[in-house]
C-alpha cells in the first residue's frame, strides 16, 4: 500500500510521534512518502499527485487537515487526521486515535467514511493593508475557504485570534484564556437568508457546525450530524460570557445521555446554504484559523464530500 504523508512542523505539537507512525507503517510493509510543508508552501501542490496513493496522511491542525479534505473533495481518496495540532477536533470528532501505532493501523485496515464539508465565500482586505485596518479597508479581495469542523463569526473568532500567540505554550488552555479576556463580546443585529427564508435576530456569535464536538470534548449541539447533507446554523445569543455557562453544563451531561435543552443561549437552525450580513460586523474564523475578515460572507454545504479513515467497527 503506497501511503502519502504532508506534515506541517510548525503545528501544535511538532512530531507528536510522526517518525515511530511512519516507522509503524513501513514494518507493517507500506510504501511511505514524507513531505513536509515548508513556510508558505501550497497545500494543493503537495496533493498534486495524491491519485497515485492509496492513503493520505494531513499531520498537523485542524486547519491543516480543512485544507487537505478539500483539496482531495470529491475524489474518493482516503484521508487520516493525524492529530500533531493544538485542538485535533477533527481528528476528535472522527474518533482517530492518538498513539502512532493504532494510528498506523487505522490508516491501512480502518474503515472509510464519507462525511459533509462546508465552504465559506467572503472577501478580505488586500495583503498589504495593515492587521489593525483591515476590517474596514477597502477594496475587498473575494475569496473561499473550506471548512470541516466548524466556521463562525463573532467572539469565537475573537477568541482564536488572542490564542494564537500562546497555542504554542498553553496548547488548548489557550483557547480559555482568550475567552477570559473577552467576557463582554460585540453583539450584533444578524440577518440570515437559510435556503431562501430570512431570519433576523441578534447574537455575540453566529456558528456554522459539520462535527460538534469541540475543546474539552463538549459538543456545541448534541444532534448534529456530519454526513446528512446539512450545516447546523447556530446563533449565540449571549451578552456576557458568563450567560454560556448553562450550554456548557447541557454539554457536559450530554455525556452521561441527559442532553438538555440549550434554546435559552442557542438558537440552531439548519441550511444547506446561508448568507449572513450583521451590524456591526463580526470577525470570521474557519476550523480554528482567524481569517483576516468579516461579516458579510455565504456558507454552503459539500455533501458527503469527504472520504476519511477512522477506527474499523467491531
Amino acid at each position: 500500500m503506497k501511503v502519502l504523508v504532508v506534515n506541517n512542523p510548525r503545528s501544535g505539537q511538532g512530531d507528536a510521534g510522526l517518525y515511530d507512525y511512519v516507522r509503524e507503517l513501513g514494518a507493517r510493509g507500506a510504501e511511505v512518502t514524507l513531505r513536509p510543508l515548508i513556510p508558505g508552501a501550497d497545500l494543493s501542490g503537495a496533493l498534486r499527485d495524491a491519485r497515485n496513493f492509496d492513503r493520505v496522511v494531513a499531520s498537523g491542525g485542524d486547519g491543516t487537515v480543512s485544507a487537505a479534505a478539500h483539496v482531495l473533495r470529491g475524489t474518493g481518496i482516503p484521508l487520516l487526521p493525524y492529530p500533531s495540532g493544538t485542538a485535533n477536533l477533527i481528528a476528535l470528532n472522527l474518533g482517530i486515535p492518538l498513539d502512532p501505532l493504532r494510528l498506523a493501523e487505522t490508516t491501512l485496515t480502518g474503515d472509510v467514511l464519507r462525511t459533509d464539508l462546508g465552504e465559506l465565500s467572503y472577501a478580505t482586505p488586500p495583503e498589504d493593508v495593515p492587521r489593525e485596518r483591515r476590517r474596514l479597508a477597502r477594496p475587498r479581495v473575494k475569496r473561499k475557504m473550506g471548512f470541516t469542523g466548524i466556521a463562525g463569526a463573532g467572539f469565537d473568532a475573537d477568541i482564536m485570534e488572542r490564542a494564537r500567540g500562546l497555542k504554542d505554550s498553553i496548547g488548548a488552555g489557550a483557547y480559555l484564556v482568550g475567552a477570559i479576556q473577552i467576557l463582554q463580546p460585540t453583539v450584533a443585529d444578524i440577518s440570515m437568508e437559510i435556503d431562501g427564508r430570512l431570519v433576523e435576530t441578534e447574537g455575540s456569535a453566529l456558528l456554522l457546525v459539520n462535527f460538534a464536538r469541540i475543546q474539552f470534548d463538549l459538543s456545541v449541539i448534541h444532534d448534529s450530524d456530519g454526513t446528512d447533507g446539512l450545516l447546523e446554523v447556530v446563533v449565540i445569543k449571549a451578552r456576557h460570557m458568563t450567560d454560556l455557562l448553562p450550554a456548557v453544563m447541557a454539554a457536559m451531561l450530554d455525556r452521561i445521555g441527559d442532553f438538555p435543552d440549550r434554546s435559552q443561549v442557542f438558537d440552531t437552525y439548519r441550511a444547506r446554504r446561508v448568507d449572513v450580513t450583521a451590524t456591526p460586523a463580526l470577525p470570521l474564523q474557519a476550523d480554528g484559523e482567524t481569517l483576516g475578515a468579516s461579516t458579510p460572507f455565504s456558507a454552503k454545504v459539500l455533501p458527503l464530500a469527504a472520504t476519511f479513515m477512522v477506527p474499523a467497527q467491531p
